[in-house]
């Protein structure tokens, strides 16, 4: 399971961050609610791009003592199963989906020149298909603006509230991803798999924690 880690300020300043274990380690497990500090597991590394930085980042991982699951500790400028930061594809869709701007100059407004189009349909596709859903979360940090369709003014309302201030809103309270769950996973961030045979489950989740692993994007 991945939670975020309220944490505002450079990259290298979050890397020195991950020295102290403490530093926003959990008070109880997120998972089975057990109300202990959860012991400090080690870290796995994950790819990640920013405007300046194209690398790798360490996320910290903690440990339930009586569940024996793990939960990852996430940046809050990262997203779940993306490689690219909150504020990266946050300026890319208010250019390209609000602005109307091309493929071309959204990417460049989103500090990515070379980006191949591609992954901006990507992400504009994904936007699209969670814009009414998004409104409807996000009126807890912004109004509703007056807007002719549901794309324009969840655009409007993540512009007014800030991307990076939503993304920690949307995820930690609500489970909501900016783009939406990959297809693999149930709306609440788990593993979805298929019911054994003869099962009337059509689907479950799994108990099991998730070890993020980053779709191309």
């Amino acid at each position: 399971m991945q939670i975020l880690h309220p944490f505002s300020g450079s990259l290298q300043q979050y890397e020195e961050a991950l020295a102290d274990p403490g530093r926003g380690r959990p008070d109880h497990c997120p998972q089975c609610d057990a109300q202990h500090p959860l012991r400090a597991h080690g870290f796995y590394r994950r790819t990640f791009v920013e405007a300046g930085f194209d690398g790798v980042i360490r996320v910290r991982r903690y440990l339930c003592r009586c569940c024996q699951r793990t939960v990852s500790l996430l940046p809050e400028f990262a997203l779940p199963y993306l490689r690219f930061s909150v504020a990266v594809i946050a300026r890319f869709l208010i250019a390209r989906l609000l602005e109307g701007r091309t493929l071309v100059e959204a990417a460049v407004v989103a500090s990515q020149p070379h980006m191949p189009y591609q992954r901006g349909q990507f992400w504009a596709r994904r936007f699209r298909r969670q814009a009414e859903a998004l409104c409807a979360a996000l009126t807890a940090l912004a109004a509703p603006p007056p807007a002719r369709h549901f794309l324009s003014r969840a655009l409007l309302m993540l512009q007014a509230a800030g991307g990076i201030a939503a993304h920690p809103f949307l995820f930690s309270q609500l489970r909501v991803h900016l783009l939406g769950w990959p297809a693999f996973l149930a709306p609440q961030g788990r593993r979805a798999t298929l019911g054994s045979a003869g099962s009337p489950e059509k689907s479950k989740t799994h108990s099991t924690c998730l070890v993020p692993r980053p779709l191309p994007a």
